[in-house]
């Protein structure tokens, strides 16, 4: 049989006063790269464009005949189309610099957001794998983005876009050659 004393060096959940918890420091943020808000504006013009292109492309084709009210509709259409890119554009305008990002021995950290604002910090420890993205256009730009996944879930924990591949890289490998470091 164990006694009371020995459950208690075992098990401890004693409350902490708020006061006495540790104050966080304070992280220095480091922002992604200026080239990630051009390609986001560069992607939507391109967006737009194509979307466009077809609309135009189907209401000037000569193949079949369009009702007159759809033929009537296509100023609306592409007028609602640049809106949205133009919204769209804007959004990323003023968020994509918004998008900060610390590594710290025991943790990697991730703020965004324009009206909402969110910081996502992930220990290291428990870091499942790391996974660096490149897409076409962020290729043509020669940027990456970092996807960190935890352990125990199916999706990415968070994911820091806009970083310079080397930066990527360098980020990738100092957290899978710290993953398996216990907390000190």
């Amino acid at each position: 049989m164990t006694t009371s004393a020995q459950q208690d060096s075992v098990f401890s959940n004693t409350q902490l006063s708020v006061e006495a918890i540790p104050a966080l420091k304070k992280l220095t943020l480091l922002p992604i790269s200026k080239k990630y808000r051009v390609l986001n504006m560069f992607a939507i013009g391109l967006i737009a464009l194509i979307v466009v292109g077809v609309v135009t492309g189907i209401r000037f084709q000569g193949f079949w005949s369009l009702p007159e009210n759809l033929l009537n509709a296509y100023p609306y259409v592409v007028a609602g189309i640049v809106a949205l890119a133009s919204v769209w554009a804007l959004y990323h305008f003023f968020a994509d610099v918004r998008i900060f990002y610390a590594i710290r021995e025991q943790d990697i950290s991730k703020q965004s957001g324009l009206i909402f604002r969110k910081l996502s910090c992930q220990p290291i420890l428990r870091v499942q794998h790391v996974e660096v993205n490149r897409g076409p256009l962020d290729r043509w730009a020669g940027l990456a983005s970092l996807q960190v996944f935890s352990a125990g879930g199916e999706m990415h924990t968070f994911e820091i876009p806009g970083l310079s591949i080397e930066r990527a890289e360098q980020l990738r490998e100092f957290i899978l050659a710290h993953k398996d470091i216990g907390a000190r």
